[in-house]
């Protein structure tokens, strides 16, 4: 049954954003108050006037042309706005006056801040710097950069001139970067020179000398200053130049912009490439431009002036999609550093001091906070912030009780779910409708989300996997090197014909929410009878003595048992007691069929950059076969353990 926790006033539902799009439209408005549902149905039965509208309703600057939709036999096929034309960068530079584009702190204490003018003028002067590297139209440009303002001028500077941006953090280090950047083989890598993570400094100057090196693709080496001073590039190798030193020459001015298809690529996006080399999707200009548009204005009711703050990496798709708040006319807050240092406030603290709207982390973030006893809402008010979001991975039911007892209680708590593979989301916020305990609100507008059995039959209040029976403008154009697109098609198309099969076990509520059980791909099968992982670790990290939880099936004959692995605080130890409350919290929360059969203490969990536990490459290690890709862990050490465990072989 689904339980209400919060719910916008009728005058607060009456002044977002949406309600103004239904208005327009006029679809959505029901007896004189907005419904999201009846909206949705509009927008899934009448693609094309919805996307056309969507368009308007945003402002996209370029010319869109007189088609919205070009159908298409195959889903993968549709192409939106065929006869467009226009500039992702020109749409997130759009002159608003000279309030600020952007604010960085860092770690240690660190604020900077950007104007708009003053992005406009060094996107200019950059964009004239590539030109004469001689980057235009469909080269590639990659950086391996910390979430500082100057990785998001670089990737602007990038789309100006029609160029692809292809991004990592720097914690990747080369061999994880060269499993994603040595399939694209860019032409110039922008690179920081360094980043602070948990008090230390961590160089990233010899990694890419290494990587040039190892990627004769690579014409040049852009060194960018992390704290904003002067910085020496020798240490690059001899293609490395400091940013001051590239941009000699130029002049600051108005920025030009490469007007090119909607279809256009923008991005090379990476999977997290846990189970082999990562795939490279690519992100059109145009769909991902109108995805976040939508879903900024739309879903999260992202206004000009608002500020948001995501808390991310740059190889995370949350970057780009937070970075994209500029086109809405938002500021963009950028935190680069543990999250956790000095303490657990510093997100909480940051949010408030900087006035944030809308701040988001992993639901990761939150389960840590809860964790630690992190209580915001005690350290003072926040009274600007009306939306938090979060995803990475399942938000609990408990982790919407504690955002809601320790955050603030009047504010949106959307859990949205989507990913890399659309550079954005299929299901999250609605800013007119209620928010329902460990529940996705609403499936995204223009997204026809539905729940399949095994059989391809929609399903309503049972757990299936999660299809979209639409096409949508942010679908990979494909990817990278997949001549024929038989990879992209065997991804998303080949397990239900027609239809986008996401790979999330899920169930739609009676409400039209969606409750995430986890990857299809790790669901559990004891006795024929498939389990979401998300079901065990919801009880089992209630327990004051878990920190977190991993559960695997291991072959047994012709069965499948349950192994669960936990992670304990320090100064706990799984006894007998212990171990017979979280079999007893298990059966309690879900059935018998959930308890696992063993329970095992572990002292790390494998997570991959953007903190999701990886229970594929684990039930490998366990089950004796290879993980392939080793680097895309944040924490890879922690396979090892798993290893021969014997405990695994005790009865």
């Amino acid at each position: 049954m689904s339980i209400k926790i919060w719910e916008p006033t009728p005058e607060r539902a009456d002044s977002t954003l949406i309600k103004g799009f239904m208005e327009m439209v006029g679809r959505g408005i029901v007896d004189n108050r907005p419904d999201y549902d009846e909206l949705w149905r509009y927008s899934v039965e009448c693609p094309s006037e919805f996307w056309s509208s969507v368009w308007d309703f945003c402002g996209v600057v370029g010319h869109r042309g007189n088609r919205s939709i070009a159908p298409a036999k195959n889903l993968m096929d549709v192409r939106f706005f065929p006869d467009a034309s226009l500039n992702y960068a020109e749409n997130l530079l759009r002159e608003r006056g000279n309030e600020t584009a952007m604010v960085f702190h860092g770690e240690r204490g660190i604020r900077r801040t950007l104007s708009r003018e003053l992005l406009r003028r060094q996107v200019a002067r950059l964009q004239i710097a590539l030109k004469r590297d001689g980057i235009g139209s469909g080269d590639i440009v990659s950086g391996i950069v910390p979430n500082t303002p100057e990785a998001t001028l670089a990737m602007l500077a990038t789309a100006s001139v029609g160029a692809v941006w292809s991004s990592c953090s720097p914690d990747f280090g080369v061999s994880g970067v060269l499993d994603r950047f040595g399939q694209i083989k860019p032409k110039l890598l922008f690179c920081g020179d360094g980043y602070d993570y948990n008090g230390k400094w961590f160089d990233s100057l010899s990694e890419a000398k290494e990587l040039a090196e190892k990627m004769p693709s690579i014409k040049r080496i852009v060194v960018l200053p992390y704290s904003g001073g002067r910085i020496d590039a020798s240490r690059a190798g001899k293609l490395g130049i400091a940013v001051d030193d590239y941009l000699s020459g130029t002049e600051g001015g108005e920025p030009e912009f490469a007007r090119m298809s909607f279809g256009s690529p923008l991005f090379v996006m990476f999977s997290s490439g846990t189970t082999g080399l990562p795939k490279c999707i690519v992100h059109s200009i145009g769909g991902t431009l109108l995805q976040h548009l939508k879903e900024h204005q739309l879903q999260c009711d992202l206004r000009p002036g608002d500020r948001l703050m995501y808390f991310s990496t740059t190889g995370w798709m949350m970057w780009n999609w937070m970075v994209s708040a500029l086109a809405t006319g938002a500021t963009i807050v950028h935190y680069d550093g543990s999250p956790f240092r000095p303490d657990g406030y510093r997100l909480s603290d940051l949010a408030r001091s900087e006035g944030l709207t809308h701040f988001g982390a992993s639901a990761k973030y939150f389960d840590s906070c809860a964790k630690a006893g992190i209580r915001p809402a005690d350290a003072g008010e926040m009274p600007d912030l009306r939306v938090i979001l979060s995803t990475g991975s399942p938000l609990s039911p408990d982790g919407f009780d504690y955002v809601y007892d320790n955050w603030k209680k009047d504010v949106c708590l959307s859990s949205i779910a989507g990913g890399t593979d659309i550079i954005g989301c299929f299901v999250g916020g609605s800013p007119v409708s209620p928010v329902f305990r460990g529940e996705c609100q609403k499936r995204h507008l223009g997204m026809d989300v539905q729940v399949y059995d095994e059989n391809g039959n929609s399903l309503e209040g049972r757990p299936g996997e999660l299809v979209c029976a639409s096409s949508h403008p942010s679908m990979p154009t494909g990817f990278f090197n997949d001549h024929g697109k038989k990879r992209y098609r065997e991804a998303y198309f080949d397990k239900f014909k027609g239809v986008w099969h996401h790979g999330d076990w899920v169930e739609l509520t009676s409400e039209q929410g969606l409750i995430f059980y986890g990857r299809s791909d790790a669901t559990l099968n004891p006795g024929g009878v498939r389990i979401g992982t998300a079901e065990i670790y919801r009880p089992v990290e209630r327990i004051d003595e878990v920190l977190e939880a991993l559960a695997i099936g291991l072959k047994t004959g012709y069965d499948t048992e349950i192994v669960l692995f936990v992670k304990l605080r320090d100064g706990a130890s799984l006894s007998d007691v212990l171990s017979k409350r979280i079999k007893s919290e298990i059966r309690e929360a879900a059935s018998p069929r959930h308890v696992p059969s063993k329970i095992i203490e572990v002292a790390d969990i494998p997570r991959t950059k953007s903190g999701k536990i990886v229970e594929l490459a684990v039930a490998n290690v366990v089950n004796g076969l290879p993980v392939k890709n080793v680097h895309a862990l944040a924490n890879p050490d922690a396979l090892e353990q798993f290893r021969n465990l014997p405990a695994l072989r005790s009865p």
